[in-house]
């Protein structure tokens, strides 16, 4: 059986979260456009619908649900799951000579407060 090394598989790693990251981008993590298997034509494609307030009102109750269910998860994750959860949010924060986008700059902090929000939990005996 052949062993990687620890370094090697770090690396392998590294790439794939590089290949994901750059997919997130620009797609939201959408994989590239391809003819995908399933994927609809852009001529048959319409235009949605615009939601109605009670949609809204459930999609803001799934996003508190979701943030607390992420908030749960961070508190029992490991230090390094952690950092790489920092490394994301800095990730998609504006680098040097990039125009800064409001959203993605929010989507950054609201990473970082997540991870903050679940260091209060950290340790906490189970109920």
């Amino acid at each position: 059986m052949l062993e990687r090394k620890p370094d090697s598989l770090d690396l392998a790693h590294q790439r794939q979260r590089q290949k994901a990251l750059a997919r997130s981008e620009s797609k939201g993590g959408a994989a590239p456009e391809r003819g995908q298997e399933g994927s609809i034509p852009d001529a048959l494609r319409t235009e949605a619908p615009p939601l109605t307030n009670a949609e809204l009102v459930q999609l803001q109750i799934r996003v508190i649900a979701l943030e607390n269910l992420v908030i749960a998860l961070l508190a029992e994750a490991p230090d390094r799951q952690l950092h790489l959860a920092r490394e994301m949010a800095a990730y998609i924060s504006p680098r040097p000579g990039f125009t800064p986008h409001s959203l993605t700059v929010d989507g950054a902090a609201q990473m970082i407060s997540l991870i903050e929000r679940a260091r209060h939990f950290r340790g906490l005996p189970p109920s």
